[in-house]
């Protein structure tokens, strides 16, 4: 039962392994490559098996059949395979004869060669290729290219390895849940953090993908897509995951791609999450230079698009190569040209031509767009006058791994009201760093698409700007004009300062308090003189005072109940076997959408937070999880095992080997935590008295290092003042030479007992760890029903409802550290400080007066 996250991780660590020195860029051509062409040919098997009504037999035995089969039939079969998929592989062709020339020897690179030749000249979808065209060509896979070895052997060993790493992947199994299409988008992300600056070529990060995806996916009736960017296709496939099933049947896919190369990688991407050929068409070309596409039925006019997405390449110079003219009617609804030195504006504007009436637009671009002159000042005036310009969502910088620059998600309508505000949100601060690149979390997409969603402000994070702010501000749309940065830092008071006390402002705008829980606040502070207060008793006792009070227990309550009754209704799902593959996706959101809807009942609480405690878990166990029960069922994956595979040795020598058993959901450590409790307990008891005895041992070094002491006298000789420890085959030799009875005698005893307890306690530490493994390896098989329940609620869910209740002590906490930041910060007075320092001036002048002078 393998599982997506486990192809994902196999498959990266096959490639980091087999590219050797060759740039990433370039070898995700070959691996992705031929990854997709052991898709075509296990399709191809697969449409033969089912059109020709032959049931369940090895693959072996199938491929085997259709080359009978062909022999038989010839371009009668070719043809009913084709009527099926869009295009066949002929038997002599396919990956499995592939694998079958490896396994006898008879493996040559030209036949792979031969096969993606073959490939090219045999298909047809429907009267015209164009869909597959030049899917292989040497430009794209060059098998030649001296990258892959130095000589025909070396190409050939790693033409064979990569072959390999595909070998028992059953690629028309993992379509299945958009298995497949995730393991490859992943790779083509991994592969994008590898390349740097080429990644901008082919890659949107997703999260980035994400924020645009959503908003675009909220337009009503999409039929139809639009990248004129299109790179690896990930953010058309990434609108697609957020529509409706039915929405997703009838859509139709349109993008263009200048660079060849990643064309065809954007192909490969749309087929393997199950675009039909019919439904996309995608074209190899310069977007900016010619309009594409165009209205077949109407001379310069573009088609026209319910959702267009792009990413395109940053203030590209020199765009205007075609000596384009601002008649061009992309270009006539700004009323000029933008600048050759920069070409943001001409990509937001074509993709705004071939927006539909009611559609929306989403494009990355940089800061830059918001405030420059000249001729992009025109543009952007033009285009907010016109109305068309919805929303401005800043992002963090180091988002991509090709450039660092802070970017800015516009997002474009043509159906908007007459004035209506431009909604700008400010999401620059937040992400959390990972590596070197900063990353949104899942909390930080939702808060964004709500926001956009919902049209709403909040102070220091989003604004609605009216025309006649943006007016005002001349038509510059940059961020902080519209959006003051909230300052978490409190100013200080000079009064306060000199006076001491707590102003009363700064009591006043601890706002969760003063709603919540007022009366005790004011009990809890004294007044000293007008505008200044301080504590009548110490912070702790008046966080005790709150955190007890009725009002905040009973709310606490609330929430507890509220997400007790949340986490069980999903565990019953999930434990009842009530789990799809191709509905994982949907349960996710809609336990995210739930936990939004519960948390929100509750005031002073960041439902953000609670959404992420959510995301998380489905991240770190049930996205792999629900895989696995939705292949067999709760209780059968409870008590499957799988190999516990681990690498061993370097370089020529690095080895996988299997390493015991580990549960394919239940984790061993929570059965030995739940299930072997008294030895656990056991292990723990003897390691602790390790740790003693070591404690032990190194006192005795540090006595023996003193001069002239007992320890020095008796130790020394077993002492490596180098590591700072005894050296035990010392010990039975210095003891040969002490006298019994003396000090020095007694003290080699007492370091060879501890050298020998130590070694006894480790001994038996591992034998009893060794057992215990074994144990808990035997106890996945026999769990019962009712174990597996105890087991995986805990590994689900187990801090849940404990970490959602935390949300309302957390805000309230936040602001109670503030009161005593406030306290601390006034407490000691200038004043006070001055007669300090008097004090302290005349202790040292009575200290040096009874110093004499001899």
């Amino acid at each position: 039962m393998i599982t997506s996250e486990e192809i994902k991780r196999r498959l990266w660590d096959g490639a980091n392994e087999l590219r050797g020195s060759m740039d990433a860029s370039r070898y995700k051509d070959y691996m992705l490559g031929l990854m997709f062409y052991k898709f075509l040919s296990d399709k191809t098997i697969e449409a033969f098996k089912v059109t020709s009504g032959l049931g369940n037999m090895a693959e072996s035995e199938l491929v085997e059949e259709y080359t009978k089969a062909r022999a038989e039939y010839g371009e009668q079969l070719d043809k009913m395979i084709q009527n099926v998929l869009g295009y066949y592989v002929k038997p002599e062709y396919l990956y499995q004869t592939w694998l079958k020339d490896i396994n006898s020897g008879e493996f040559e690179v030209q036949k792979v060669t031969d096969s993606l030749n073959n490939f090219e000249r045999t298909i047809a979808v429907s009267g015209d290729s164009s869909d597959f065209k030049g899917l292989f060509s040497s430009s794209t896979l060059d098998l030649t290219d001296t990258a892959l070895g130095s000589n025909l052997n070396e190409r050939s060993k790693s033409v064979k390895a990569l072959i390999l790493l595909f070998a028992d992947l059953n690629m028309v199994a993992l379509q299945k849940g958009d298995v497949l299409g995730d393991a490859y988008e992943y790779l083509i992300g991994q592969f994008a953090m590898e390349s740097g600056k080429k990644a901008g070529e082919f890659y949107t990060p997703r999260q980035v993908s994400e924020v645009m995806a959503q908003i675009a996916a909220k337009t009503p009736d999409i039929k139809t897509i639009y990248d004129p960017t299109v790179g690896s296709g990930s953010l058309l496939l990434t609108v697609k995951k957020h529509l409706d099933k039915d929405v997703q049947d009838d859509l139709r896919y349109y993008g263009q791609e200048k660079n060849t190369a990643t064309y065809n990688l954007t192909r490969m991407n749309l087929l393997l999450h199950g675009v039909r050929p019919e439904k996309m068409t995608i074209k190899n070309g310069d977007t900016l230079a010619q309009d594409w596409p165009e209205d077949p039925n109407h001379s310069n006019e573009g088609v026209q698009f319910d959702a267009v997405v792009m990413n395109p390449p940053y203030s590209v110079k020199n765009w205007n190569k075609a000596g384009l003219k601002v008649s061009d009617p992309r270009f006539e609804v700004a009323g000029v040209l933008p600048p050759d030195s920069k070409g943001d504006f001409a990509f937001l504007l074509h993709g705004l031509f071939h927006l539909g009436q009611n559609g929306t637009m989403a494009i990355v671009l940089p800061h830059g767009v918001l405030f420059r002159g000249s001729s992009e000042g025109e543009i952007r005036e033009r285009l907010l006058k016109k109305n068309y310009i919805d929303s401005i969502i800043g992002l963090p910088s180091s988002l991509f791994s090709n450039t660092g620059i802070p970017v800015v998600v516009t997002i474009l309508k043509k159906n908007r009201k007459i004035n209506e505000p431009v909604l700008i949100i400010d999401a620059s601060k937040s992400y959390i760093k990972v590596g070197k690149q900063n990353v949104l979390q899942e909390k930080d997409i939702a808060k964004i698409v709500d926001t956009y969603v919902e049209r709403r402000e909040e102070k220091g994070y989003s604004h609605l700007a009216t025309q006649e702010e943006i007016q005002k501000n001349q038509y510059n749309m940059n961020i902080p004009r519209y959006i003051e940065a909230v300052d978490g830092e409190i100013p200080h008071d000079v009064d306060a300062h000199l006076l001491g006390g707590i102003p009363r402002k700064n009591i006043n705008e601890l706002k969760i308090l003063q709603s919540t829980v007022p009366d005790l606040m004011e009990q809890s502070l004294k007044g000293i003189r007008s505008g200044y207060v301080e504590l009548v008793k110490p912070i702790e006792e008046i966080s005790s005072d709150i955190l007890s009070e009725p009002r905040i227990i009973e709310q606490l309550k609330k929430l507890e109940s509220k997400a007790k009754s949340y986490v069980d209704k999903y565990y019953g799902i999930l434990r009842n076997g009530k789990v799809d593959i191709d509905s994982i996706p949907l349960m996710e959101e809609e336990m995210l959408d739930e936990i939004k809807g519960i948390l929100s009942e509750f005031q002073n609480i960041d439902v953000y937070d609670g959404y992420q405690i959510v995301a998380e878990i489905w991240k770190n166990a049930l996205t792999h999880d629900t895989e696995i029960i939705a292949l067999s069922d709760f209780y059968t994956a409870g008590r499957t095992r799988e190999l516990n595979m681990v690498t061993k040795g370097t370089g020529d020598k690095k080895r996988e080997e299997q390493d015991g058993w580990v549960g394919s959901i239940v984790p061993n450590k929570l059965i030995a935590k739940q299930l072997y409790s008294d030895e656990l307990a056991k292990i723990e008891s003897k390691n602790i008295r390790i740790q003693e005895i070591e404690t032990e041992l190194l006192d005795l070094v540090e006595a023996a290092k003193a001069e002239d002491s007992d320890e020095a006298n008796a130790l020394n000789g077993i002492l490596n003042e180098v590591v700072e420890a005894f050296e035990s085959k010392l010990v039975k030799v210095e003891m040969k030479k002490a006298i019994k009875g003396t000090v020095e005698y007694k003290l080699l005893s007492k370091v060879e007992k501890l050298f020998t307890d130590k070694s006894a306690l480790s001994k038996a530490v591992k034998e009893d760890e060794k057992a215990l493994k074994e144990a808990v390896q035997e106890r996945i098989l026999t769990l019962t029903n009712e174990e597996i329940d105890n087991l995986m609620y805990e590994k689900w869910f187990g801090n849940t409802v404990d970490a959602m209740v935390a949300l309302v002590e957390r805000s309230l906490k936040t602001e109670l550290n503030t009161l005593q930041m406030l306290h601390n910060r006034y407490a000691d007075t200038l004043s006070a400080m001055d007669d300090e320092s008097r004090d302290l001036e005349s202790a040292f002048e009575a200290l040096m007066n009874e110093l004499v002078v001899k």
